[in-house]
């Protein structure tokens, strides 16, 4: 007869909770109020928001200081990996935009590759401040135009004569030779950001910075839309710099 006694077990309910709110907000794929998460889970409020503040102290969970919402966070998808879908990926990507957007008066967008030749904008942050330039998501674009495509050029796998005639084939609304975009495709490259000064769109200025995918190829861009002249100089390159920093944290969030 065996004298081995079956473990009992035992129930942790701070860590049970826990799981709980981070699958009520995989299921919510967007931002939510701790009230709300605590109504919907019969949680009482305060313990409610003292896991939520771990949760977004280990990263597994952000939080919108302004709107007071939580929402999935990078640290999440990186360890599920491919159990969440694109929409909550790009939710879970939000509040970094989110970020730029109030740091720097800005606002942001995310645009996605599309196919050999386009991208779409699947997600846009506007700017705090009362002037500001709204897009709306869904558009889509040639993959070469603004900013986005001094990103993407690189990485298409064209030739420089195909670059060229799908250049030739763009409506730029001020004139831009395609030696000078050339130049900025390869200062892009090297520098791991690019900026449109007006030639897209008159008066708005564009800087872009690429996420990769998991097999080193430029899956989203990440882009700071501004009026024209609102950064220059050494603003400007702290704001490429702070999307090229952002875009490499959202390579394992997007992708």
């Amino acid at each position: 007869m065996s004298n081995d006694v079956p473990e009992k077990m035992v129930f942790v309910k701070p860590a049970a909770n826990a799981i709980r709110i981070l699958k009520f907000l995989v299921e919510a794929g967007g931002p939510t109020r701790s009230v709300t998460i605590s109504r919907s889970l019969g949680l009482n409020a305060s313990t409610c928001f003292n896991i939520l503040r771990t949760l977004v102290m280990e990263e597994v969970v952000e939080f919108d200081p302004v709107a007071k919402t939580y929402s999935v966070g990078v640290g999440l998808t990186t360890l599920v990996g491919s159990l969440l879908t694109e929409g909550q990926r790009i939710a879970a990507a939000t509040p970094q935009m989110r970020d730029l957007a109030d740091r720097y008066n800005i606002t942001v967008t995310l645009w996605k590759r599309l196919g050999v030749d386009k991208i779409v904008l699947v997600k846009g942050v506007p700017s705090p401040a009362n002037v500001r330039i709204e897009m709306a998501e869904g558009q889509r674009l040639p993959v070469l135009m603004a900013a986005t495509g001094r990103v993407m050029a690189p990485y298409l796998g064209w030739t420089r004569k195909e670059l060229k005639s799908g250049f030739n084939a763009l409506r730029w609304q001020t004139p831009l030779t395609f030696e000078a975009y050339w130049d900025e495709v390869e200062t892009a490259k090297a520098r791991g950001w690019a900026v449109d000064r007006g030639y897209f769109t008159r008066g708005v200025q564009t800087v872009a910075a690429p996420v990769f995918d998991r097999g080193g190829e430029v899956a989203f861009t990440i882009v700071g839309v501004m009026l024209q002249g609102q950064y220059e100089g050494e603003a400007l390159d702290e704001i490429g710099v702070a999307l090229h920093d952002a875009g490499q944290r959202l390579t394992s969030a997007l992708t």
